[in-house]
């Protein structure tokens, strides 16, 4: 896992590269380079994560392997939250490219609440403030039951079968939980939310807002405040950009598809983005990345080896527990 982790540091340019470090991913490596691809198996797919992390010069050699790899197997390939400098090296290994939807990222150094767009994120992180909150950086050992029970609350407060959503968020533990920080609300000196933080590599260097969770009584706020907290500290600290993740069926348009590009996927695409929310909270995820007023929006993209395939999106919802 750290050899990973070296990995990611060298050559993973996707801001969300962190997350190939969840647990419950494999890893392909290969003679032909010093890189990796993280991957989830599914069904008959191998569901690969974030492009292939290795030096530009060795990309293209170690995905080809990686798809030998499949059809040893007998297993077809499908690959998420490909970014734009992707699409044309998946376009000549045979996929078939699709956006699936888009990230958002503030510049540290450029950012400020001052003006009157932001003069509701200002109030409700002062009504946060007023209520008493306190905001501290922790180690999750510190509070591990206290981080246990929000999760559990923060589970039950969507209801009776909503599955923790994997695989495309962060996580806490590992050996890789080091190099993240965790951010702890406090009201009363009792734990009612926290965010946890990735590092971030490449070219927009910084951290990822990965994995945020609150109970459901927490008042108004509390999760802007516990963000800016984080994002006044990195800022200090010298770090250039906070990205916000992505998010799936947000930001779709016809001209970030390729020419090659489904269009029985591009509508489903649609589709999803009209009427998914019960698939995923699409809405309100891209509300609060919003509200942060991000200077940088790109798109991401889907990617199946040959054809789309409609089973390949469904086995990319089962294996991030989506349905």
């Amino acid at each position: 896992m750290l050899d990973v982790l070296e990995k990611l540091r060298s050559h993973g340019d996707n801001p969300s590269a962190f997350l190939a470090l969840n647990a419950g991913n494999a890893y392909f490596t290969a003679p032909v380079s010093e890189g990796v691809i993280a991957y989830r198996e599914a069904g008959r797919y191998l569901v690969q994560f974030g492009g292939v992390w290795a030096p530009p010069a060795e990309r293209e050699s170690l995905l080809r392997a990686f798809l030998a790899h499949a059809r040893e197997r007998r297993r077809k390939v499908v690959a998420v939250q490909l970014l734009g400098p992707d699409v044309e090296l998946y376009a000549r290994c045979g996929y078939t490219v699709n956006q699936v939807g888009s990230s958002y990222s503030v510049h540290l150094p450029e950012f400020s609440l001052r003006g009157t767009r932001f003069m509701k994120l200002r109030n409700k992180i002062s009504r946060a403030r007023r209520s008493g909150l306190e905001v501290t950086e922790v180690a999750p050992e510190e509070v591990g039951t206290r981080i246990e029970g929000i999760d559990a609350a923060w589970l039950r407060g969507k209801g009776r079968h909503v599955k923790e959503i994997e695989f495309l968020v962060g996580e806490l533990g590992g050996p890789a939980q080091h190099a993240r920080r965790l951010l702890l609300g406090r009201l009363d000196g009792e734990p009612i939310a926290y965010i946890s933080y990735s590092p971030a590599y490449g070219s927009r260097p910084g951290w990822l807002h990965d994995l945020s969770r609150r109970v459901p009584q927490a008042p108004p706020g509390v999760m802007e405040a516990i963000n800016l907290t984080a994002l006044e500290t990195f800022r200090e600290e010298g770090a250039q950009w906070l990205h916000f993740g992505f998010t799936p069926f947000t930001g779709l348009s016809p001209e970030h598809d390729p020419p090659e590009s489904s269009r029985a996927t591009a509508r489903i695409m649609r589709l999803l983005a009209e009427r998914g929310e019960k698939i995923y909270p699409a809405a309100s995820q891209l509300a609060y990345k919003e509200k942060w007023g991000p200077q940088l929006v790109h798109p991401e993209y889907l990617a199946f080896h040959g054809r789309a395939r409609l089973g390949a999106i469904w086995q990319i919802l089962r294996v991030t527990k989506s349905v």
